[in-house]
């Protein structure tokens, strides 16, 4: 093992039991290194993979900012991997509609009448009528499917869904080249859109899943990516 894992094994070893909790510092640079009897330059490569991992978020200088602070920003660091993976080709697109089609079909049929993120989403189509071009519009739209799925309340799915919307944004704008007419399909998503929140309002989540796994499926399959598959 090296050195820096064994510094990444205390610290969750101190999360898991309680000693280190959100909001809290980690001890310095200095005093971890002797304590684990390791160099300071492992630390200093702990610190930075756990910052990374949205896990921490390491200040300079003094006051209530310094230090490195225990934070959790799940969402974000899953977000930056995936894309990366996404980026490489190795994980299929098809895939990735199928993994969505999973989490919100799941979140849509628990999403709860009445909450917040409800509210943030049917304001998010109505910025979506006025989207000035696509890029916008695509990147509205990824904010209204994690709303939604937040809207299940389910930290895990929202923390996952969290992680997609980056990617959902990148391979929805490559895949626009495909759409024979993006003024037709934009005005059929916000249609969808529309009928998906109002099955959740109306506390219908079976239609609602079925709307949104079908809202998925239709638009990959109109921009040529496989076949829809109809298992859910």
């Amino acid at each position: 093992m090296r050195t820096h894992e064994l510094v990444l094994g205390w610290i969750e070893q101190q999360l898991s039991s309680g000693e280190l909790v959100l909001g809290g510092r980690l001890p310095g640079e200095r005093t971890m290194a002797e304590q684990l009897q390791v160099s300071r330059t492992s630390v200093r490569e702990a610190v930075r993979i756990l910052e990374a991992m949205g896990v921490v978020r390491a200040g300079v200088g003094s006051g209530k900012d310094a230090g490195t602070i225990v934070i959790a920003e799940p969402g974000s660091a899953l977000g930056s991997t995936l894309r990366l993976h996404v980026a490489t080709r190795h994980l299929p697109v098809a895939d990735i509609v199928e993994t969505r089609v999973l989490l919100e079909s799941w979140a849509a049929a628990r999403a709860q009448p009445g909450v917040p993120e409800l509210y943030e989403a049917a304001e998010l189509l109505d910025q979506m009528d006025a989207a000035p071009d696509v890029d916008t519009f695509l990147g509205l739209d990824a904010r209204f499917h994690v709303a939604l799925a937040q809207a299940a309340g389910n930290a895990v799915v929202s923390a996952m869904m969290a992680s997609l919307r980056g990617a959902i944004e990148n391979y929805a704008s490559e895949l626009t080249g495909n759409l024979p007419d993006w003024n037709a399909t934009s005005g059929r998503l916000r249609a969808e859109h529309r009928a998906i929140l109002a099955a959740v309002n109306a506390n219908d989540g079976r239609k609602a899943a079925d709307l949104v796994a079908a809202h998925i499926r239709g638009f990959y399959t109109e921009a040529g990516v496989g076949s829809a598959s109809t298992q859910d």
